[in-house]
């Protein structure tokens, strides 16, 4: 089912890896003009704009943008108590992981007199997009609300879309993982519009003011990123999200049903999902073909999933061997990245690129979505080569704090009027001298 590219034999450069490697993607330029009129028009028209978009896109329009506080306990009260049970847990062990992520303020005293400190500033108020579509993604609720709040947000919100079949407000699920998250606050609103309302804000329809946010996060569709990057620089964001990819590294010790069910359980997020087989076993890459024809056939969603492994972005990459597979799985930078090879600890602790790495036979990606306590926010299409997942890192301001007396200055002072003087920019060094009595010898 799989393409197979062979690398076996061969000393490819790293330009010449990425060209190799399957890989899909979506181009967002293509859709910016789309995508424009929408945030232009939330800019101009705000609320109201935003509700005629989303009842054109997503066929329903709310009564409001704001769920009410009511609608949001309520669907809490009817979840499902094992549902609930297990997004519980899943909020425990996200919340173990992340507290350990908080960062202190550091203090580093330069000379007598001089000292720069960085604290660590959580951002005022952030906007957290959780997307609808295929699937109901309460755990990208717990993965955007849990580090915003380790890191001391003080103001956030939750945006969805809203759904014909739940009364025009998010699917009951995402609004039940938010009140067991303590989010009081959430729109029914998704899409292009989501974004654009959650950087200018508006006036919601029974006058309540919806204060615009300084950064949004949260994975969604090329629309959604699209929006994403013409409002960046109005408002932070996290990333450009594509299309979610997981690659396995595996050797002839691996699984073959365990690899084929993996490549699987990515498959079924999207038709445009990449699922990517790097060996240096032959007969496991036949082994892992003959299990994925049994086990599509049995999945849920076997249109979606065979529609994605067959796709240009799916594939087997054979190698040489697990050196050579780890330059490859390098030079590919998953979202998602497994290793099944022996030595898998060993392995892993090879690997320089990838958006979260899961190691050995009873690691794989479906827990971490869910239950590990990690972060699925992941950098995707090779960006993890210098991207990293969300954290309480991503809500949080590195601020330097300067505190100089004026010995230390003085000490220091015919310094920076030299280099302000080899900049050309003899105002900074006026800056200086002006402090002192007796100036700075010319």
């Amino acid at each position: 089912m799989l393409a197979r590219t062979d690398l076996r034999g061969t000393s490819p450069t790293l330009a010449e890896l990425r060209r190799a490697l399957p890989r899909g993607g979506t181009d967002v330029n293509a859709v910016l003009d789309t995508v424009a009129p929408v945030v232009h028009a939330i800019a101009d028209r705000g609320v109201e704009a935003a509700l005629e978009y989303g009842e054109k896109f997503d066929g329903v329009r709310p009564s409001s943008v704001r769920v009410p506080a009511a609608v949001i306990s309520d669907a809490l009260e009817q979840l499902d108590p094992a549902v609930a049970d297990a997004l519980r847990e899943s909020i425990t062990r996200a919340r173990l992981v992340h507290a350990d992520q908080r960062r202190t303020t550091t203090r580093t005293q330069v000379v007598d007199g001089g000292a720069v400190s960085e604290k660590w500033i959580p951002v005022r108020r952030v906007g957290l997009y959780v997307p609808g579509g295929n699937a109901v993604y309460p755990s990208s609720v717990i993965m955007n609300v849990v580090p915003a709040q380790e890191a001391g947000v003080g103001s956030l919100v939750v945006a969805s879309p809203p759904q014909k079949d739940f009364g025009g407000w998010p699917h009951p699920t995402i609004l039940a993982a938010c009140a067991l998250l303590g989010v009081d606050e959430v729109w029914a609103v998704g899409g292009a519009q989501g974004v654009a309302l959650l950087t200018y804000g508006g006036v919601d329809t029974d006058g309540a003011v919806l204060d615009p946010v300084d950064l949004i996060t949260g994975p969604g569709n090329i629309y959604v990123t699209a929006a994403k990057r013409l409002c960046r620089g109005l408002v932070g964001i996290d990333a450009e999200a594509g299309p979610t990819e997981i690659a396995i590294l595996a050797d002839n010790t691996a699984n073959a049903s365990f690899v084929a069910a993996d490549l699987i359980s990515q498959a079924e997020h999207d038709v445009l999902a990449a699922s990517v087989l790097v060996t240096d076993s032959v007969e496991l890459a036949d082994a892992v073909d003959a299990e994925l024809d049994r086990q599509v056939s049995e999945t849920t969603h076997r249109e979606r999933v065979t529609t994605a492994l067959s796709g240009k972005q799916s594939g087997v990459v054979l190698v040489d061997d697990i050196d050579a597979g780890l330059a490859v799985v390098d030079a590919y930078a998953a979202e998602h990245l497994e290793i099944q090879t022996r030595d898998a600890a060993r392995v892993a602790d090879r690997v320089h690129n990838a958006g979260a790495i899961f190691v050995g036979d009873f690691a794989p990606v479906s827990l971490g979505d869910y239950c590990a306590g990690s972060n699925h926010v992941l950098p995707t299409s090779g960006s993890a080569r210098f991207a990293s997942g969300l954290s309480v890192q991503t809500f949080l301001r590195g601020v330097h704090v300067i505190d100089y007396d004026e010995n230390a200055l003085r000490d220091v002072s015919a310094q920076v009027v030299t280099l302000a003087r080899a900049e050309d920019l003899p105002a900074h060094g006026d800056a200086i001298t002006r402090r002192f009595a007796v100036e700075v010898a010319k």
